[in-house]
């Protein structure tokens, strides 16, 4: 027996906290029957589950991958306006989900899974998980700047949690964070006063992207996943 959530993670669809967002929209059906409670325990044994009218089953072969994003590419597995996704470069007949995002105009390392209880773990605040960027700015960058960094900035209602921010030359900063809000890097900078004219993520955890080529992937190994959560 399992809960709804953990089966459809475990399935390689979603991260779990999609697949939450999946039931309140109405768009899970055990057996047939739309479901919204989150709290649903299955038998993965016997009971059907579909998501969007299409059957899914836990897979229990586990897989993760790491590319090097180029600009231009979007991360999400349902593009409706014929943009070009990053899913598109993972040549495999195999069915992976991003874990978290890098916008458009961002470039570097941007992991994939089909293990849900992998992703949550990853993306839970509680862990505490640092994303290492190397940002080229329109301007020379004060140490009254990198102070505010550092520190915690206002992005639009919100205060960033503490950065550790080092200056690489006088207008390019190494910025390192924990948290994953939309864009938030180029929030951050913006609202210091400084435009961000390339954003480049290098590494999660002590996970580094290396030598990896633009718009080329590779497998991960469990000495790489450990790298992460050191």
């Amino acid at each position: 027996m399992i809960r709804i959530n953990k089966y459809i993670s475990s399935s390689g669809v979603c991260s779990r906290r999609k697949a939450e967002e999946y039931i309140k929209n109405g768009k899970v059906k055990v057996n047939g029957k739309v479901i919204f409670d989150l709290a649903t325990i299955i038998d993965e044994t016997k009971d059907i589950v579909m998501l969007n009218n299409n059957v899914i089953k836990i897979n229990n072969d586990k897989v993760y991958i790491m590319l090097n994003k180029p600009i231009g590419y979007i991360t999400t597995n349902n593009e409706q306006f014929g943009r070009k996704c990053t899913l598109d470069l993972i040549k495999e007949n195999i069915r992976v989900f991003p874990i978290g995002r890098l916008d458009m105009d961002t470039e570097g390392l941007l992991l994939f899974t089909n293990d849900g209880e992998f992703s949550n773990k990853l993306m839970h605040p509680k862990n505490k998980i640092y994303k290492t960027y190397i940002v080229k700015l329109n301007k020379n960058v004060t140490k009254d700047m990198i102070f505010r960094l550092t520190h915690g900035v206002d992005i639009g209602g919100y205060i960033t949690k503490e950065a550790k921010v080092r200056l690489i030359a006088k207008d390019i900063i190494e910025i390192k964070i924990s948290e994953g809000k939309n864009r938030q890097v180029r929030k951050m900078c913006k609202a210091v006063g400084l435009k961000v004219l390339n954003l480049k993520r290098i590494s999660i955890g002590h996970l580094e992207l290396g030598n990896l080529k633009l718009g080329t992937y590779r497998y991960l190994k469990k000495e790489d996943l450990k790298k992460i959560f050191e």
